[in-house]
């Protein structure tokens, strides 16, 4: 009877170690790695075309002023050793500039080559000093003793310009801002419509049709006088 009851009967083992399924499972599975932490700096933007330009100039001048004969220092730069930088960087221009014994002068489209030098443009030229003229001030300079933005250096670049217009038979024009202005057409326009709508309420009401008329024709003739002022 006892042992038909199983009270007396060995031990489950699988019972006696308490490990089921799911504990079995649990310790199966891998412990859970930590996540790293991402940097909390994020690498600095890159710097844009126009500062990268400017960085480049700024040390070809530098460049420039190191090897002059005798060397210069940024102090003692003037205007006129910024104008002897750009009659240098000439020899490496890329833009034709015709003498003025060229057949070919003023012609913008010229049929055959001719033995004229190459230069750089006045628009590269006017760009560079603007960049050069910026960076000495980013790199201490004071703006009053700017050598990039004295007189001469303007005068030149002025010169510049209309040589090359001539040259090149390319005019060098500055575009103007157009300012927006009111027709009178739009302004009658609307003055119209107007007084067409309240002609007819008032024309509803019977008689009012002729003061409306007269108000609005004055209305019309100041309005144009307004226009023709603007």
């Amino acid at each position: 009877m006892d042992s038909a009851s199983g009270g007396g009967g060995p031990p489950d083992p699988n019972a006696s170690s308490g490990e089921g399924p799911s504990s079995s499972s649990r310790s199966a599975a891998p412990a859970a790695t930590p996540v790293a932490a991402e940097p909390s700096s994020a690498s600095p933007a890159p710097p844009s075309r126009y500062e990268s330009q400017k960085r480049r100039d700024w040390n070809t001048f530098l460049q420039y002023l190191k090897n002059h004969k005798p060397p210069l220092t940024l102090a003692r730069c003037s205007g006129a050793h910024v104008i002897e930088f750009l009659k240098y960087l000439d020899q490496f221009g890329k833009t034709k500039v015709h003498a003025a014994g060229c057949p070919y002068f003023g012609h913008q489209n010229p049929p055959a080559p001719c033995a004229c030098p190459l230069k750089q443009a006045w628009g590269s030229l006017d760009a560079l000093i603007g960049r050069l003229r910026a960076a000495y001030e980013e790199n201490g300079g004071r703006p009053e003793s700017n050598p990039f933005g004295a007189r001469a250096v303007r005068i030149y670049l002025r010169e510049v310009r209309e040589g090359q217009a001539k040259a090149r038979g390319i005019p060098y024009e500055k575009r103007k801002r157009k300012r927006p202005t009111v027709t009178a057409t739009a302004v009658v326009g609307n003055v119209s419509v107007a007084s067409t709508q309240g002609g007819g309420v008032d024309g509803d009401g019977g008689g009012g049709g002729g003061v409306d008329g007269g108000s609005s024709s004055k209305t019309v003739a100041a309005a144009a006088a307004t226009s023709t002022a603007v």
